[in-house]
């Protein structure tokens, strides 16, 4: 293989090295963190010399190339290194191959994801200063009020501002001056000039209030992208510092308050008039539905395609009533689940990584429950999708409202304090009540440890059962629940793309040999092991998916390079509960590599200490 031909075709594949963030490998894959998705080509990368396979996961784009990676990742890294391959420019052709509503998406997340924190963050605040004012502990008149009142106010009420930013980012166009065209949209002087009627070149200007809009903004700068890059192509260099800018936005403010604008704005209105059909047809259906299917949704990350709605509901309507009161639901529904379970089980390790999950739940943050509890054991995700289903529709029947986009919690119960209904928050406080006593309940009259019966405990826990893989018999290299690869949450091991094996959700730390022969591979950061035996077969146990972006963290190398081991002999000691805690699925992957002549080609490392924090 010409290692620099193929990462040179690697980078053209992603969209060149100026689509490059980061790279980094693991022991199997590439793993590229790219400025925009969309460019990449999966299938012109899938035709390149020795790729195994593609896979887009964690906010990453990994590239599977098996025993190669390492002199691929220092072929594709020297070329970023010098510059890249010559030709650097995607062609619109390759961006034409991503589907148009996989382009939408990643503009539309790109955009409204970054405003988040901001919206979030004012509608706290005010929420919190409404409880303030409910209680009588801060009185409305007081300037103290008013000044934090203002505060958390600003996020909505200048969010075109914000979203202009958001959209120049990601367009690539000059920010400052989209920023600026967007400005003029909610200038004093033009709100009032228009207040008394404006004309331009023969026509009326509508009178639209843009304060809190957010399509007129979005349309406003995709047009002074487009013009912006047009005088770019064609402008003399020496005059464009100013001609750009000038031209760009003579051109760009007239035509958005004449068509894009009013346009935005209609466009808005149609939006929530969907919302409120969708809310009176469906009703506390909707929210339940929605509420169910929440875990999964979290699990893949298609719940972030919800957060532009969000943000669009909280500016049009000043309130949302379907996301935020859904995910009251299941959040809490998690908590209540994972703390039946750390109450319930006799697992130590179990119960110390459900009663953290169960906690962050409580919090608005779901992640820790889900991928260490609820996906581990049917039983909690049946339970928590029939709670947060049940949940869900007593929360839409009641009618709860939201008001900062913010993952609902103990901390953030304030996002449903309304002033104009003072109930709404009491129906918050009964809807997290009925979650939590609901799946809480079910949670503990219906756990059985490792989900119990002889077959399950025979097959789960007995460290020495074997399995034949391609001709070579492997022990289960931890205690812990065996599972088929190709339910292995990562599409490379499930699909075979690495070889043949199995997998274990681990119980314990200490990772054994699972067959006798020579350690020809140690990953740096030690989370996988490579032993040849001695019939020349090799075989790769992996620790956990996506746990290289840990950097080591909570791993310990127990052998290094060309060490001899037998099987049980200890390869790497982890800490389960602490990379659950992070997030991370901690299953162990064993695979016989599919080829015999190719062995493992890595840098010899030597066994680091364990760190913890």
């Amino acid at each position: 293989m010409n290692y620099r031909e193929t990462a040179s075709q690697v980078l053209q594949a992603v969209g060149g090295p100026g689509n490059v963030k980061s790279l980094m490998h693991c022991t199997t894959r590439l793993r590229f963190t790219l400025q925009d998705v969309g460019q990449a080509d999966v299938d012109a990368m899938k035709q390149v010399d020795g790729v195994l396979g593609v896979a887009n996961s964690s906010g990453q784009f990994q590239v599977v190339f098996g025993p190669r990676v390492n002199e691929v990742y220092n072929a594709t890294q020297a070329l970023l290194d010098s510059g890249g391959p010559r030709d650097k420019t995607l062609t619109t052709s390759k961006m034409k191959k991503q589907k148009w509503h996989q382009r939408f998406l990643d503009f539309i997340v790109a955009v409204f994801q970054p405003l988040v924190p901001a919206i979030a963050g004012g509608g706290i605040l005010k929420s919190l200063l409404l409880l303030l004012s409910m209680f009588g502990w801060l009185s409305q008149t007081s300037s103290l009020y008013q000044v934090l009142y203002f505060a958390g106010n600003a996020p909505l009420y200048f969010l075109p501002l914000l979203v202009a930013v958001t959209v120049a980012q990601k367009l690539g166009s000059n920010v400052l001056v989209a920023l600026s065209v967007v400005s003029t949209l909610v200038l004093p002087d033009l709100v009032t000039s228009l207040g008394k009627g404006m004309h331009l070149f023969g026509l009326t200007v509508t009178n639209v209030n843009y304060s809190s809009q957010v399509l007129p903004a979005i349309l406003a700068v995709l047009l002074y992208t487009y013009v912006e890059q047009l005088l770019n192509t064609y402008s003399p260099k020496t005059i464009r510092v100013f001609f750009v800018p000038l031209v760009g936005m003579a051109v760009t403010v007239p035509m958005t308050l004449l068509f894009l604008g009013p346009a935005g704005y209609v466009a808005g209105q149609g939006f929530t008039a969907v919302i409120l059909w969708l809310s009176n047809h469906l009703g506390w259906v909707a929210t339940a539905l929605l509420a169910g299917v929440l875990p999964l949704l979290v699990s893949t990350g298609m719940h972030k395609p919800l957060v532009p709605y969000v943000v669009t509901s909280l500016s049009t309507l000043k309130k949302e009533f379907l996301y935020l009161p859904a995910s009251l639901a299941h959040n809490i529904a998690e908590a209540g689940a994972c703390l039946a379970v750390a109450t319930r089980t006799k697992d130590k390790k179990l119960r110390a990584v459900a009663l953290s999950g169960g906690i962050s739940a409580l919090f608005g943050v779901t992640e820790p429950a889900i991928y260490g509890v609820t996906l581990q054991h049917r039983r909690v995700l049946l339970n928590v999708m029939f709670s947060s289903a049940v949940s869900g529709a007593f929360i839409g029947m009641i009618g709860l409202n939201g008001f900062a986009p913010v993952g609902p919690g103990v901390a953030s119960l304030t996002i449903f304090v309304d002033k104009a209904n003072p109930a709404n928050f009491v129906h918050a406080l009964w809807g997290f009540v009925v979650a939590f006593v609901l799946s809480f309940g079910l949670g503990f009259f219906t756990w059985k440890d490792l989900e119990t019966t002889k077959d399950d405990q025979h097959e789960a826990t007995k460290v020495n059962a074997t399995r034949e893989v391609d001709h070579v018999k492997l022990v289960a290299p931890v205690m812990g629940r065996n599972m088929p690869l190709k339910e292995v949450k990562d599409e490379v091991f499930a699909n075979g793309l690495m070889g043949e094996g199995f997998a274990v959700y681990p119980s314990e730390n200490t990772i054994n040999a699972p067959v006798s022969g020579q350690v020809v591979l140690v990953a740096e950061d030690g989370h996988a092991v490579g032993i040849r035996t001695a019939t020349g077969a090799e075989v790769l146990v992996h620790v956990g998916i996506d746990t290289v972006q840990l950097h080591g963290k909570y791993f310990l190398s127990r052998c290094q390079v060309n060490d001899q081991v037998k099987v049980g002999d200890p390869l790497l000691e982890f800490e389960v509960d602490q990379v659950v805690k992070a997030g991370y699925d901690p299953t162990v992957v064993v695979v016989v590599t599919e080829s015999a002549e190719e062995h493992f080609s890595f840098p010899l490392v030597s066994p680091r200490k364990m760190v913890t924090g």
